[in-house]
């Protein structure tokens, strides 16, 4: 596997259309920021890091409505192996009107958009939910 961001953006879209209350997802730093973003932001419920022996992962609990329906609308990967999108610290100021966020990775760590800009960093655009 080459690309462990889209991989993780998928198994998140995935579970939350068979509407699953967890899901599993290799470990890495950038993705264990990019999850930890998203709980903040409200679009999914927590997560917790396990080790087996060497191996770790993150345990990821999906946050649905009341009706049922998940709170995610749309999880898509921006920058991809094969071409890197950077945005400077004015082109990510908003995403859809202020309803989605735009996850960041910038030389003080990923951030989400709005945070990104207050500290007047760009960076490469990872992904964006809204």
């Amino acid at each position: 596997m080459t690309d462990i961001i889209a991989d993780s953006l998928t198994r998140i879209r995935n579970a939350a259309q068979r509407k699953l209350d967890t899901t599993t997802l290799l470990h890495s730093k950038t993705i264990e920021a990019i999850v930890s973003i998203l709980v903040e932001k409200g679009y999914l419920e927590g997560y917790s890091v396990s080790e087996e022996g060497a191996k770790k992962s993150i345990k990821v609990v999906l946050k649905y409505d009341d009706n049922g329906s998940t709170m995610i609308n749309e999880l898509k990967k921006i920058s991809k192996p094969g071409r890197r999108i950077y945005k400077g610290k004015d082109e990510i100021k908003r995403f859809k009107n202020g309803y989605g966020t735009l996850i960041v990775s910038t030389s003080q760590g990923v951030l989400p958009n709005d945070e990104a800009f207050k500290r007047g960093t760009g960076g490469e655009v990872l992904c964006s939910i809204w």
